[in-house]
C-alpha cells in the first residue's frame, strides 16, 4: 500500500502537467505573433508525450529526462511558442537529480541542457539566450540535489537511531542472562568446591551441598528460561523476578556458603516493574561478587522501602569486590542511572560497600 501511494502521485502529477500544458499552451498560442508556428495536433503530441511520460519520473527518472528534453527541444525547434511544456522538464531534471547519483543525474542533465541550447543557438534567441535556457535546467536540477541530500540525512538518522536501539537491546539482553547464569553458576561453584572437599571423609555433607546445586541450577534455569521467553516475545511483559523474592535469593546464597544478614525497613510499596527488577538485579549482582571474588563469605544487606524510593544497600568485609567483565557494577550503574536514581561501589572502612537508591514517584 506504501509503495502505491508515490505511484498514483506520479500519475496524477504527469495528468496535471499534461492538461496545464495541453491548455496553457493553446491559449499562449493564440496570442502568438507572427513567425511562430500555431499551435496543431504535432504541438500537442509534444506536451501530451512530455507530461504523460512523468508518470514514471521514478521508476526511470533518467529515462523520463531523456524523453522530456527530446520532446521539449522537438516542440521548440519546430517553432512552437514557449510555454507550460517548460514544467515537464523542470520536473523531469528534478526528478533525475532527486532519484539518482548525482553523478549519473548530472551527466543527463547536461545532456538535457546541450539540446535546450541547440534550440537557443538555431532557431531561438541566439547567444543571449542561454543564461534563461541554462535556468531552466541548473535550478530543478539544484533542487533535486538538495532534497536528496536531506533525504539521505534523515536516513542516515533513521539507521543510527535503529542501531542505537539495536545496541541498547542487545546489551539489556547480555546484562540479563549475566545475572542471572552469573549467580546460579558462581553459587554452585562454590558448593562444587565444598562437595569436593568434604566427599572423602564427610559424604554426607557432600549430599548436602549436590542438593544445594540441584535446587540452585534448578532456579536458575527456570529464570532464565522466563528471561529468554520475554526476549522472544519482544515485550517487556513477563514472569520477571522482583524485591519481592529478595528472601529466596538470600536462601540460596546462604546455600551456597555464604553467610547473609537481611534487614527490611518500612513497608514495601507498589513498585514499578522498572524499579523492582533493578533492585532484585543489584541484589543478585552484589551477592555473586560475594560468591566469586570476596575472601570472607559474608554480606550484609539493608532494603529501606519509603514512598519516594528504595534504597539498598550491601556490605561485605573485603578489601575489594568487583566484575571485571564490564557488565558487573558497571551494569549495575547502568540501571540505576536509567532510572535516575544514585549509585555507588567502593570501599569504606574496610568494608566494600554497594549503595544504590531507587527513585519511585518517576516510574508511576
Amino acid at each position: 500500500m506504501g509503495s502505491m501511494r508515490p505511484r498514483v502521485g506520479d500519475v496524477v502529477l504527469a495528468l496535471l502537467v499534461t492538461a496545464v500544458g495541453v491548455i496553457g499552451t493553446a491559449a499562449a498560442h493564440r496570442w502568438a505573433g507572427h513567425g511562430l508556428r500555431g499551435f496543431d495536433g504535432l504541438g500537442v503530441a509534444f506536451v501530451v508525450v512530455a507530461g504523460a511520460s512523468l508518470a514514471w519520473r521514478r521508476r526511470a527518472p533518467l529515462v523520463v529526462l531523456g524523453v522530456v528534453a527530446v520532446a521539449v527541444s522537438g516542440y521548440l525547434v519546430t517553432g512552437y511558442r514557449y510555454g507550460p511544456i517548460l514544467l515537464a522538464l523542470l520536473v523531469a531534471v528534478y526528478s533525475a537529480a532527486r532519484h539518482r547519483p548525482p553523478r549519473t543525474a548530472g551527466i543527463a542533465a547536461a545532456a538535457a541542457l546541450l539540446l535546450l541550447w541547440a534550440h537557443t543557438l538555431i532557431t531561438g534567441p541566439g547567444w543571449a539566450g542561454l543564461v534563461p535556457a541554462s535556468a531552466w535546467v541548473l535550478v530543478p536540477f539544484a533542487a533535486g540535489l538538495v532534497a536528496r541530500t536531506q533525504s539521505e540525512a534523515v536516513a542516515r538518522q533513521r539507521a543510527e537511531a535503529l542501531r542505537r536501539r539495536v545496541d541498547d537491546e542487545r546489551l539489556r539482553i547480555a546484562q540479563e542472562v549475566h545475572d542471572v547464569v552469573g549467580h546460579g553458576l558462581a553459587a554452585i561453584k562454590m558448593q562444587a568446591d565444598v562437595a569436593l572437599h568434604v566427599l572423602p571423609k564427610k559424604p554426607e555433607q557432600a549430599e548436602i551441598a549436590l542438593t544445594a546445586i540441584s535446587r540452585t541450577s534448578s532456579d536458575a534455569l527456570d529464570e532464565l528460561r522466563a528471561t529468554l521467553a520475554v526476549v522472544r516475545a519482544g515485550t517487556g511483559q513477563g514472569p520477571e523476578p522482583g524485591l519481592s523474592r529478595v528472601h529466596d535469593l538470600v536462601n540460596r546464597t546462604r546455600d551456597a556458603g555464604v553467610e547473609v544478614s537481611l534487614r527490611v525497613r518500612g513497608e514495601a510499596p507498589e513498585l514499578p516493574k522498572a524499579v523492582d527488577l533493578t533492585g532484585y538485579r543489584i541484589l543478585q549482582e552484589s551477592l555473586t561478587n560475594v560468591l566469586r571474588h570476596s575472601r570472607e563469605q559474608r554480606a550484609e544487606i539493608t532494603v529501606d522501602y519509603s514512598p519516594q524510593e528504595v534504597v539498598i544497600e550491601i556490605r561485605n568485609p573485603s578489601p575489594a569486590i568487583g566484575g571485571g567483565d564490564g557488565l558487573g557494577i558497571p551494569g549495575m550503574r547502568r540501571r540505576v542511572d536509567a532510572l535516575g536514581g544514585q549509585f555507588s561501589a567502593g570501599q569504606s572502612d574496610g568494608w566494600f560497600r554497594v549503595h544504590a537508591r531507587l527513585p519511585i514517584g518517576a516510574q508511576q
